[in-house]
């Protein structure tokens, strides 16, 4: 049955391989490109707060935009390519084919049939995903500045640690059951890019809740001092202690004034602050990283358990009538 998984889905499983290499390629002579860059470009003291640091920052970000605009869009779109590539027609195939009748009447159960093919696969997935996470981890430091923070960008979070491995599963286990309840592929895989979508705009809403955000006063700013925290809301403290959604108008008149609009709010800070308010901020910080990482996974991991669940029995109870 191994040699049949790999002799039936090899298009897949080479395809990935060598986009995976390609990728790898393209982060890897980035990265190399990039400091050398910084070795000739980078003033003394960076990476740092200096002005200098901030402007070869910039200019890293507009060297490398294409690669920027590649890496943004992999956390939403490989998972759905490998739902729909790898996971869609391993059911919604052998169905339009008819090839079921014949695989599922051999000396090999069904039930056999459709745990190689999970365990095969599944494994195949999140070595993959594991492979992409040492990538990128391996490739992000060289453009910290403008990649942005593992922790506190949802996007990068996606794409480092056990994420992408937990995303590719629960991709591939959706189509699969897209598949048996379809028994057509094209439908499927269009399921399987819908599902991805709208389950990773929903944890993104939820992560919030994976843990209490600490609450921190600040006196001084509005920005925490850490841009690796991921920020979940904000108010005002009142000089009584009491939380508002904005300070009251007779504090601090606050104009607006086109063209200055920064300099202004920065002018209406300091006066809220001089009046005695105090910017309460709600956030998550870094030190969470893994356990925010094992709780998306332990949560992707128990859909793709039950989507997988699902498929078999449909496609059992289809084979025993």
């Amino acid at each position: 049955m191994i040699w049949l998984t790999w002799r039936q889905h090899r298009p897949q499983i080479l395809l990935t391989a060598a986009f995976l290499a390609a990728l790898g390629l393209l982060l890897l002579g980035s990265a190399v490109e990039a400091r050398l860059y910084l070795a000739e470009h980078a003033p003394p003291g960076c990476p740092g707060a200096a002005t200098a640091c901030g402007d070869l920052a910039v200019g890293l970000a507009e060297r490398y935009d294409a690669v920027y605009s590649v890496f943004g869009w992999m956390p939403l779109v490989l998972p759905a390519l490998i739902g729909a590539f790898w996971g869609a027609p391993l059911l919604g195939r052998e169905y339009e084919r008819g090839t079921h009748r014949l695989a599922w009447t051999q000396s090999v159960p069904p039930w056999r049939w459709l745990a190689v093919k999970l365990a095969v696969l599944g494994g195949a997935v999140v070595a993959g995903g594991l492979v992409l996470s040492l990538m990128v981890s391996l490739w992000r430091p060289v453009f910290r500045d403008g990649i942005d923070s593992a922790f506190g960008n949802i996007g990068v979070f996606n794409m480092v640690g056990v994420a992408p491995a937990a995303w590719w599963l629960y991709a591939f286990a959706l189509g699969t059951l897209a598949g048996a309840v379809f028994r057509r592929t094209l439908p499927a895989m269009a399921l399987v890019v819908a599902g991805v979508a709208a389950t990773m705009f929903a944890l993104f809403a939820l992560s919030d809740h994976y843990a209490e955000p600490v609450r921190a006063e600040l006196t001084g700013a509005v920005v925490l001092d850490d841009p690796d925290a991921r920020l979940v809301r904000a108010a005002w403290v009142e000089p009584s202690g009491a939380e508002v959604a904005g300070p009251a108008a007779a504090a601090c008149p606050r104009r607006v004034d086109t063209g200055r609009s920064g300099r202004n709010t920065d002018a209406w800070h300091a006066c809220l602050f001089a009046e005695g308010y105090r910017f309460a901020v709600y956030y998550h910080p870094p030190a969470r990283f893994w356990r925010f990482q094992w709780t998306e996974a332990a949560i992707l991991l128990t859909a793709s358990v039950a989507f997988g669940g699902l498929a078999a029995r449909r496609v059992l109870r289809r084979a025993g009538g």
